[in-house]
């Protein structure tokens, strides 16, 4: 799935309304730490949130490049084995969650990892058949990679300067309304053709023609589409209140001139 609007920032330390930044015009108000925090934490998380924006620049990049020059097919043989690597060093995210450095729910940042780990391991790297002559893995990679380059920007900006501008917020808050979409009907279309190969004798693949995968695969969408609903909409209320705030924030600004 792609990712909703967790945070690789520290939480914050009150339930006080957020402070608000006066830099290049209004911005999205930022939360103080729940302590501040080392400059070797915070300095990590702005390398770790810098090369993650750039290895996925340099997968969007590809994508493109790869797309128009030699197909669908090109994309994925071209890019499988370093998008796997990618996603799998985004684990990290979890152990980030889970010792407390960032503020995003723990629960959460798995479901978001895993389900990226199911694509990437157990339908790209068992089903390559169906994934590579499939569209769906290009306009995959091409909204994940969109979102992962806003997202970590965003994350890099914030940690480096307290403060977003309007431009990097509005893309961080509003381009996942065309890019969840296209991003979870991709992965879901690619677990259903690897069900068609898991559910036939002889299937390509590792694990083609193996019934149990076949319904392992069934449950994986039962659980896909209406998890993905309920992300989409908690992003949505996520999206309202961000916009809200930066739309006060430009409000006051506009009347700090006129005064």
């Amino acid at each position: 799935m792609d990712r909703p609007s967790g945070s690789q920032l520290p939480p914050p330390t009150h339930k006080h309304p957020p402070r608000s930044s006066s830099k290049s015009g209004s911005t999205i108000p930022i939360l103080q730490p729940t302590k501040t925090p080392s400059s070797a934490s915070n300095g990590y998380l702005i390398l770790y949130n810098a090369v993650s924006a750039a290895l996925w620049a340099n997968i969007l990049t590809q994508v493109l490049v790869l797309a128009l020059g030699e197909g669908f097919a090109g994309v994925f043989e071209g890019l499988d084995e370093f998008v796997r690597t990618v996603q799998t060093l985004a684990g990290m995210e979890v152990v980030h969650s889970a010792i407390g450095l960032v503020r995003a729910p723990l629960l959460t940042t798995i479901m978001q990892v895993a389900s990226r780990f199911l694509l990437v391991w157990g339908i790209a790297f068992f089903f390559p058949g169906s994934t590579a002559s499939s569209s769906a893995y290009t306009t995959m990679l091409l909204a994940w990679s969109l979102t992962e380059v806003i997202r970590y920007s965003y994350f890099v900006i914030n940690l480096t300067y307290g403060f977003v501008p309007d431009a990097i917020t509005w893309l961080r808050y509003n381009t996942f309304l065309v890019l969840y979409p296209l991003g979870i009907s991709s992965e879901c279309w690619l677990v259903y053709r690897a069900m068609g190969e898991a559910g036939k004798i002889g299937g390509e693949g590792t694990l083609g023609g193996n019934v149990m995968v076949w319904w392992a695969l069934v449950g994986v969408l039962a659980v896909y589409v209406p998890g993905s609903w309920v992300l989409f909409t908690h992003m949505l209320g996520q999206r309202t209140k961000v916009m809200k705030t930066l739309t006060t924030t430009r409000q006051k600004n506009e009347s700090k001139k006129q005064s």
